[in-house]
């Protein structure tokens, strides 16, 4: 959320993680994260109609990949953009 607001105030978003809705939705149901929600409670106010839905893993394949593949890298890596660098590996085929 922090990287997007450099470039944009988009505001969709998608992860397979259900539990992370759930935190951002009710989240004094979950105290053990309350320095994490908080942060992300005060970066809710730089979206104007923030929303986050589920994709189910099987459908986000390719995220999963460019994940993996960022992590590979020795350095940060920030990538935001409606297009895939063309220097990024192609993804496995399913």
């Amino acid at each position: 959320m922090e990287n997007m607001l450099q470039h944009s105030t988009c505001q969709n978003f998608g992860t397979d993680c259900k539990e992370l809705i759930a935190m951002i939705k009710d989240p004094h149901a979950w105290p053990s994260f309350a320095t994490e929600l908080e942060r992300i409670e005060t970066l809710l106010i730089c979206f104007p109609n923030f929303d986050i839905i589920h994709v189910p893993r099987a459908r986000n394949q390719f995220s999963d990949f460019l994940v993996k593949t960022a992590r590979s890298f020795y350095r940060k890596l920030h990538f935001i953009g409606c297009s895939v660098p063309v220097w990024l590996p192609s993804p496995p085929q399913v």
